[in-house]
């Protein structure tokens, strides 16, 4: 009877152990302390296009953002096989790489990943918390062998100082906002009124004409662009 009974419990240890493999993998293969950490929404500054071919390549691979930043990864798989994007150490990512080797039918569900069919398209949102190099790989089986990986340069990020201006005017049909400000010591411009495009389609809808507002604007891709506001203390 002992026998039998230790003969159970190990056939539901295997049953289990198979299941874990084969279901959902979650957790475990990244340290949010060195890559950063899931962002959110409201807070995002940047969208940043992403790209997965059948060549085995990222498009971008190298990108480069700013310590403190939050990017919506928009990532479109353009090929026909299986892609995803893992954001990662490179040793996380290797370990990640191994397991996946060995349990190809795992589905990821950790913020920092986006598995894709051919043809998806879905995002990954992440606050670059550390400076340094974070890198990024597609760990389906083979093809971070075939060189299908990148990486994120985060910049120190320098103390900076945000503008005061008042809203005029919010143009959501464009995607532009109309602010008085002072000077922005950033662009080396003076104080006036002048029209920005909305870093986020999010900041159009959370201002109005006549708030008071601390802002920072960069210029991307040629056009003053909002990158940060947030209500005047």
């Amino acid at each position: 009877m002992k026998n039998l009974y230790r003969a159970s419990l190990a056939v539901l240890a295997l049953f289990a152990a198979a299941a874990q493999a084969s279901g959902t993998h979650a957790g475990g293969h990244h340290d949010d302390s060195r890559i950063g950490q899931a962002g959110t929404a409201a807070k995002v500054t940047r969208t940043v296009n992403v790209d997965m071919t059948d060549g085995m390549r990222f498009n971008p691979a190298r990108i480069e953002v700013r310590q403190g930043e939050t990017v919506r990864f928009v990532v479109t798989n353009s090929g026909r096989l299986k892609h995803e994007l893992v954001l990662g150490t490179e040793k996380a990512l290797r370990e990640h790489y191994e397991a996946m080797k060995k349990n190809p039918e795992m589905e990821h569900a950790d913020p920092n990943m986006v598995t894709l069919a051919a043809g998806g398209t879905g995002e990954v949102i992440w606050q670059f918390t550390q400076a340094g190099q974070i890198d990024f790989a597609c760990l389906q089986p083979g093809h971070y062998d075939a060189g299908m990986k990148g990486a994120v340069n985060v910049a120190a990020s320098a103390p900076v100082e945000l503008a005061d201006g008042e809203v005029r005017k919010v143009d959501k049909d464009n995607g532009k906002i109309t602010l008085k400000h002072g000077p922005l010591k950033n662009l080396d411009m003076p104080g006036m009124t002048m029209v920005f495009q909305a870093g986020e389609p999010s900041m159009l809808d959370q201002v109005q004409a006549g708030d008071r507002i601390r802002f920072l604007a960069e210029k991307v891709g040629g056009k003053f662009t909002l990158v940060r506001i947030e209500p005047a203390r």
